[in-house]
């Protein structure tokens, strides 16, 4: 077995596990509410040590956002992959698709997910801590898309914040709505009203 093919074995088989630790801890914080679980009791429900359920989660957010900053490079890939002639805004507009797409593969348990984040103070300003450590590599990968590059400039970090935002405010009204409206026709919806469109 060469390294590569060890490695990429072990990345599933970790993959694996922080899924079903995930799993159990999404389970118990619907059940008992967020702020009752310590560490203690995720690990005691996984059936794994603290001291492992940590070494796959750093805290108990992480449990449930451990996805989100793998989703700011996702994004950021998307935006550079974006055709070259096409405006900042329809780039990035197109890029969050990568961010939306789970939400129509499970759209009962990205609510659920969605609804939990929000309704959990401590989640949710993790979740924004998060998506605001984006920016850079949105911004970078922004400035990046033009021959030859653009500076890193205030317009281009405020653009890439923006799209954010409308990001964020697609998930509130979606959630809101408890997955009733298109969470695609309302990431539009909040560009159009931020370009103009």
């Amino acid at each position: 077995m060469t390294e590569g093919a060890r490695t990429s074995t072990r990345d599933i088989a970790r993959a694996a596990v922080r899924a079903e630790l995930s799993q159990v801890a999404f389970e118990l914080f619907r059940r008992d509410g967020f702020d009752k679980v310590t560490v203690n009791d995720l690990a005691a429900a996984a059936g794994v040590s603290r001291s492992t359920f940590l070494r796959y989660f750093g805290t108990k957010e992480d449990a449930v956002l451990g996805a989100v900053e793998a989703q700011g490079e996702q994004v950021a890939d998307a935006l550079r992959a974006r055709p070259a002639d096409e405006d900042d805004w329809t780039a990035l507009r197109r890029a969050l698709d990568a961010v939306i797409e789970p939400y129509h593969h499970d759209p009962a348990a990205a609510l659920a997910t969605t609804r939990l984040v929000m309704g959990t103070p401590a989640l949710c300003t993790r979740q924004r801590e998060k998506q605001n450590s984006w920016r850079p590599a949105l911004a970078g990968a922004l400035a990046e898309r033009t021959d030859p590059p653009r500076t890193l400039s205030l317009a281009v970090e405020v653009k890439a914040m923006a799209a954010l935002d409308c990001l964020n405010l697609a998930l509130d009204h979606w959630t809101t709505s408890d997955g009733r409206l298109d969470l695609v026709d309302l990431l539009d919806e909040a560009f159009a009203a931020l370009t103009g469109r």
